[in-house]
């Protein structure tokens, strides 16, 4: 079935849009929570991909199963140790085959979080990085899921 140009194709993936959705491998309609959010967060990002999902993210207080966490982790945020807490707490609402992001600034910038770190805290928080991927000039995204979800 053929929809017009102008109508949105609801559950498109939204690789088609080329935008932040699809970077994270994201379609429009599903479910994505926030944590981690402050002032230094890539606002152009998080805005584009609101707009690929057609909805607004949800936040750390939403309590409804998610297809997907956003956390947004700095150095400053804490130790490898508090990173695996803050990755417990996020998977808290994430569905049993979704995918967690974990956003760290880039090498370079300020708040960068060394890969070991992450490779460190992800199993103890019985999750693995798949991928890991620049999505803005500043920030970074590493894929993890459980190790169920590969």
């Amino acid at each position: 079935m053929n929809q017009p140009d102008s109508a949105p194709a609801v559950g498109r993936t939204a690789e088609t849009s080329g935008g932040p959705a699809a970077k994270l491998g994201l379609a429009e309609g599903q479910l994505v929570q926030e944590l981690g959010f402050d002032e230094d967060i890539d606002f152009a990002f998080r805005d584009g991909l609101e707009d690929d999902l057609g909805t607004e993210l949800l936040t750390e207080d939403d309590q409804e199963p998610v297809d997907a966490v956003v956390l947004w982790w700095r150095a400053a945020d804490g130790d490898v140790e508090d990173l695996v807490d803050a990755l417990l707490d996020a998977q808290t609402s994430l569905d049993s085959s979704g995918v967690l992001w974990l956003m760290t600034p880039r090498n370079g910038r300020e708040g960068h979080v060394q890969p070991a770190d992450i490779a460190e805290a992800a199993p103890t928080a019985g999750l693995h990085v798949t991928t890991s991927a620049g999505v803005s000039q500043d920030w970074t995204a590493s894929r993890l899921v459980g190790k169920r979800n590969r």
